[in-house]
């Protein structure tokens, strides 16, 4: 996607005679007299108040550089290069609006948010004026825009910034306005990667835009980890004339991405190479779209365990052993390579990635015949993945089950410590209810007489703490 953030663009046709009249009616503002209305932006720390003017609707352009849906530019590739080429003609502006009218992570589907925002402009009118340049650039307010002229409105209330500002002064006004707590409308979740991403092409600090975007430090290097992730394996995903997967194709899947983070981190700190797996078989079910219940069931050792034995050889590739390396000159001495399981794994991913890529390219950049064959490659990828997961999912169960008494003992032990303190304070202070506990002490033995009966069933051999409670309770019975 080429970037229009960083760049003087070229200004729109009719510009000059635009800012004529922009200039005319902040004039008949100024002269009019009353209460004049103003809209207040953050501009490098300095509050910067701009006049608002009535400006007809048709006349202004949507910002090609917006970070709202600079994601789903990509959605069609073709109309990407135009709207780069020239962002105001040859359907470069219509591109913009149908783009700012369709849901964030599936393009081809309208937003219901926008129909939303639409009803209440319908209904109420427009509440806050939006944001232009001199030359009539919007940049607060292009999808208000959007909707109004849907509705057929003429005209619309907008702040008008100074003539001077420079693209770099619209778009960190137009951050700054997004980031605003009281703001309607969030970016979607990969907009706002991109805009951390801008941030730090900027030069800006780690701890300057995680407190521009109210975030800890931490998260904002685990969301410049999601986005460098996203990349490489969109890169990866591309092959040959056809394109690759696109920005847009993540959108729904933060909360995958960032369970993936805390996972890999905490692995690689003491297996690097077993966390490198346990990315790349986790980023394949993601690209799958399997949901975040079943992508925590996908650990390091989910390959050989269970995947092995759902998917065909000549799909998964090799066993997980390390490759030897031969040392030149050291007569024929080799060490352990690289393990050879995060390769296999790589490959299994991109065998997911560009199937995914190829079965949703369109017919100008793969034949149907292609289509379909990558189509079958993904969903038999999806079903060993679906028959894998729900293995190690009973598995995971099963062995939850196993740890379910053991774990319930061990609470109770801390709750009756804590019933230990209470007890010494209740004494202490002369307010404890005797009766109260005999009968909670009358119940604890009745609830370790059920415990020993089970607890001693089908134990040849019990371990000391069962021997130790079945003793008690028999002698607590005989006597």
């Amino acid at each position: 996607m080429s970037n229009l953030m960083n760049q003087e663009i070229p200004a729109p046709p009719r510009a000059a005679e635009f800012s004529e009249l922009v200039r005319k009616r902040l004039e008949d503002v100024k002269t009019a007299g009353g209460t004049r209305e103003t809209v207040t932006v953050d501009w490098n720390g300095q509050a910067l108040h701009c006049e608002v003017i009535d400006c007809p609707i048709g006349s202004v352009f949507y910002n090609p550089g917006t970070h709202r849906i600079r994601a789903q530019r990509s959605h069609d590739p073709a109309k990407d290069a135009a709207l780069a080429a020239d962002p105001w003609r040859g359907g470069s502006q219509e591109y913009l609006q149908f783009l700012l009218q369709a849901d964030p992570a599936d393009p081809n589907r309208r937003d219901p948010d926008f129909d939303k925002l639409k009803e209440s402009l319908d209904q109420f009118g427009q509440n806050d004026p939006g944001l232009i340049t001199h030359q009539g650039i919007l940049v607060n307010g292009n999808t208000r825009t959007a909707a109004l002229r849907e509705l057929g409105q003429q005209t619309m209330r907008v702040g008008v910034l100074p003539e001077w500002f420079t693209w770099d002064d619209i778009n960190s006004v137009e951050l700054a306005l997004q980031l605003r707590r009281d703001h309607r409308r969030d970016y979607s979740y990969i907009n706002r990667l991109l805009a951390m991403e801008e941030q730090a092409g900027l030069g800006r600090t780690p701890d300057a835009i995680a407190k521009e975007f109210r975030i800890r430090p931490s998260t904002y290097h685990q969301e410049r980890w999601i986005l460098a992730t996203i990349r490489e394996h969109i890169s990866r995903s591309a092959n040959g004339d056809v394109p690759g997967l696109r920005l847009v194709d993540f959108e729904d899947h933060q909360e995958k991405l960032k369970e993936l983070h805390r996972a890999y981190e905490k692995l690689a700190t003491v297996d690097p190479d077993r966390a490198d797996v346990l990315k790349e078989l986790r980023m394949a079910a993601i690209v799958m779209g399997f949901a975040k219940t079943d992508v925590r069931h996908i650990d390091e050792s989910f390959r050989d365990r269970f995947l092995t034995r759902t998917m065909s050889p000549d799909f998964i590739g090799p066993t997980s052993e390390q490759a030897a390396v031969s040392v030149p000159g050291l007569g024929g001495v080799t060490l352990p390579g690289a393990s050879s399981g995060v390769s296999a794994a790589r490959l299994l991913t991109d065998k997911v990635l560009r199937a995914k890529a190829m079965a949703s390219a369109s017919s100008e950049v793969a034949s149907d015949q292609d289509r379909k064959r990558a189509q079958d490659v993904f969903q038999e990828a999806r079903q060993a993945f679906d028959q894998a997961i729900d293995t190690a999912g009973r598995e995971a169960r099963l062995k939850k089950r196993k740890q379910m008494a053991p774990a319930r003992i061990a609470d109770a032990c801390a709750d009756i410590d804590q019933s230990v303190v209470e007890l010494v304070q209740a004494r202490a202070s002369r307010s404890l209810d005797e009766e109260a506990l005999d009968e909670a002490v009358l119940k604890l033995r009745e609830s370790l007489r059920k415990l020993a009966q089970q607890a001693g069933r089908g134990a040849a051999t019990p371990g000391d703490g069962v021997a130790w409670l079945i003793e008690a309770v028999a002698l607590e019975t005989s006597g």
